[in-house]
Formats: C-alpha cells, structure tokens, sequence
C-alpha cells in the first residue's frame, strides 16, 4: 500500500470516528428524554443531525474518491466498503434518534410510568450495542462484533414483549390511545438502532475476515 493511500485511509477513518460520535452522542440524548422530557434538547437533536447529514455526504465523497484514485484491493478495498456502508448505516441512525426524540416528547400519558421505564431501558441497551459496534472498527475486534450481533435476538425479543404489552394496554387505557400508538413507534425505531447495529458489525466481520455473514442461510440435507 502507496504512503499516500495509508494517509487518504487514515483522513477517512477520522472522518468516520467523528461521525460515528456524534450520532452516538444523539442518541444519547434522543433515549434521555423517554425518562426526562427536555424542549431544548430536542432541539438540539434536530440541530445535531443537520450536521449528521453533512457529515455523511463528505464521508461518501472521501470513500468515492479513494477508489476513484487508488483503486485499493483486498482488505484496503473491504475496509473503505465498510466504512461507505457504515455511513449510511450511521446517518440512519442519526434520522431514528430525532424520530425517538420527537415521539418521547409526546409521551405525556407514559410519564413516570412502567411503560417509559422499559422503553429508556430498551433505549439504553440499543445505545450500548451502537456503542460497542463502533469499537469493534476502532479495535478491529471479532469477538465483540459477534457478541453485539448474538445481543440483537434480546432486543427483538424485548420489542415483542412491549408490543404484546402496549395491545393490551390500549384494550385496558383506550382513551391513551395515541400515546400508546406513540411509544410503539419508539420501539419499532429503537429495535431498527439495534439492526444498524449489527450491520456495522457484519460489515466490519467482512472488512476483517472476508467472510460474509449478513445472510445466514441453513438448508438441511432432509429438504
């Protein structure tokens, strides 16, 4: 690999890490308000991803141009794919953060109740894994990446059951209807945080190894 391409790889990895931290810092903020409603926050939130957006259309030129100019092959050319596609994943995220923010701030039957505390900490666990996708570029580390993909059965699993629970708290409460209507969007968005998630991780699987894992497809000799 060229020193100039070293440097163009490095220049784009920095650009990556620093969206990857302000979209994590959004929806930081965004699950913060399913506890505590903040006006200014929210704000905030849409301020934030204005710069997300931006952001984003500079990381997509950088990776264009540098397969434009360099056409890099092997790993260099799996990591630039990663990044092109983390970009997208991350500004998705940044989109899902203001629509979490936006509908919290609706929530005005939930308050204080069981149904704000199960959605923050639905919140709290998708956090955590875009969290943990993002080290697993800055450390290269396998491991994790599996781990967070594996963890994305309990969030799917954690949707069902508030779902199952928001029906029948609509049968019990039909005058919060809309409320309630609300908070299921908020889960619908939080478990697709946890699916971009696990597309980083995919995507920095294959940007490691090679080896895609995105579909998993199992036939059985009985078939």
């Amino acid at each position: 690999m060229s020193i100039h391409l070293i440097k163009e790889i490095d220049k784009l990895r920095k650009l990556a890490l620093r969206l990857a931290g302000i979209v994590e810092e959004n929806l930081l903020k965004s699950v913060s308000l399913l506890e505590h409603k903040n006006t200014e926050r929210l704000y905030e939130l849409k301020q934030a991803d204005e710069s997300i957006d931006a952001l984003e259309v500079e990381v997509e030129e950088e990776c264009l141009k540098v397969l434009a100019l360099h056409q890099p092959v092997a790993a260099d050319l799996r990591y630039i794919i990663c990044i092109l596609k983390m970009n997208n994943d991350l500004e998705r995220i940044g989109d899902l953060a203001v629509n979490i923010g936006k509908k919290a701030n609706r929530l005005s039957a939930l308050s204080d109740n069981i149904f704000s505390r199960a959605l923050h900490e639905m919140g709290t666990q998708a956090t955590e894994m875009v969290h943990d996708a993002l080290n697993t570029l800055i450390n290269s580390d396998i491991d994790l990446a599996r781990e967070v993909c594996v963890r994305d059965d309990s969030l799917d699993d954690i949707k069902t059951s508030l779902n199952e629970k928001l029906i029948e708290a609509i049968k019990l409460n039909p005058e919060n209807t809309n409320d309630y209507i609300a908070a299921f969007g908020i889960v619908r968005n939080i478990e697709r945080v946890g699916d971009l998630a696990t597309n980083i991780c995919e995507d920095v699987i294959y940007s490691l190894t090679g080896e895609i894992i995105r579909h998993n497809y199992h036939t059985s000799l009985d078939n």
